[in-house]
C-alpha cells in the first residue's frame, strides 16, 4: 500500500510540475491523507507548496531558489514587451502588492472587502503611493535600497517618465511608453497566472488562487515586510493599512 501511495503521489506531482495546476476531479488521490502527505514532501523538497483553491490544486514556488520560480527572463519572454528592463519587473512587483492590498481593509484580514478593482483606479493607487514615496529623503531611499535590494529611486524616475498624455486611450500597443500600456501588461500577467480575472471592461477581481496566496503568504508580514513598510508608512494612509498596525 505504501508503494502504491508513493506512485500515486509521484504521478500527481509530475502533472503539477508540468502544468502548474490540476483539476480536483482529476486528482482524486489528493483527498487521501497519506497520498497528500507524500505529495507535500515532494513539493517541499523543491521549495514549493501545494494549495487548494476553487476547482484546482496548484504547485506554488516558495523561494527564488525553487526551479518553479519564474525568473526575470521568463517574465520578459512570457509577459513583458521585448524592450522591457528589470525596472519593469520592479514596478510590476510593486503594482501587484498594491493590487492585492486594495482588496483588503487590513493585511491581517482573511477575506477581501471589495468585489473588483478598475484598472484606472489601480493605476491611480500606484501613482499615489509612488508620489508619496518620492517625498522621502533620497539618502533614506538609498539606504532602503541596500537593505531590501529594491531599486526605489530608479523605479520612481521610470514611472514619472512614462507618457501620461494619452492615458485615456483604451487600446495601446506594447510599444507605447505609457502607464496605461504598462497596466495592460501587468493585467496580462495577473490573468495569465490565475491571480485575477476580468469581470467587466477593465474590471479585475481576485481568483480563488489569489485569495489563498494572500491568506497564506501575502498576509505573512515577513514575506513583504520592507516593501509594505515603505508603501504604507509613507503613503499618507491611516488606520488598518498603516504598516505600523500590521
Amino acid at each position: 500500500m505504501r508503494d502504491k501511495n508513493v506512485l500515486e503521489a509521484f504521478k500527481l506531482y509530475m502533472k503539477l510540475s508540468n502544468e502548474g495546476k490540476v483539476q480536483k476531479d482529476e486528482a482524486t488521490g489528493y483527498m487521501d491523507e497519506a497520498i497528500r502527505g507524500i505529495l507535500t514532501t515532494f513539493a517541499e523538497a523543491v521549495d514549493t507548496t501545494i494549495i487548494s483553491a476553487g476547482d484546482y490544486i496548484y504547485l506554488i514556488p516558495l523561494t527564488v531558489q525553487s526551479e518553479f520560480h519564474i525568473s526575470n527572463q521568463e517574465l520578459k519572454d512570457r509577459y513583458l514587451p521585448s524592450k522591457a528592463t528589470n525596472m519593469d519587473i520592479y514596478l510590476m512587483y510593486l503594482s501587484i502588492i498594491i493590487f492585492m492590498g486594495e482588496f483588503y481593509d487590513s493585511y491581517l484580514t482573511t477575506q477581501p472587502t471589495r468585489d473588483f478593482l478598475k484598472v484606472d483606479d489601480w493605476m491611480q493607487c500606484i501613482d499615489n503611493k509612488i508620489q508619496s514615496i518620492k517625498q522621502m529623503d533620497e539618502g533614506v531611499l538609498k539606504e532602503l535600497e541596500q537593505s531590501y535590494e529594491y531599486n526605489w529611486l530608479g523605479m520612481i524616475k521610470y514611472w514619472d517618465n512614462l507618457d501620461i498624455i494619452n492615458e485615456k486611450v483604451k487600446k495601446q500597443t506594447a510599444r507605447t511608453s505609457s502607464r496605461k500600456s504598462l497596466m495592460h501588461t501587468f493585467t496580462k500577467f495577473l490573468i495569465g497566472e490565475d491571480l485575477a480575472k476580468e469581470i467587466g471592461d477593465e474590471e479585475l477581481a481576485l481568483t480563488e488562487k489569489a485569495k489563498v496566496i494572500v491568506q497564506r503568504f501575502f498576509m505573512d508580514y515577513e514575506y513583504n515586510r520592507g516593501i509594505i513598510d515603505i508603501i504604507y508608512s509613507y503613503s499618507g494612509d491611516e488606520g488598518v493599512k498603516d504598516a505600523n498596525n500590521i
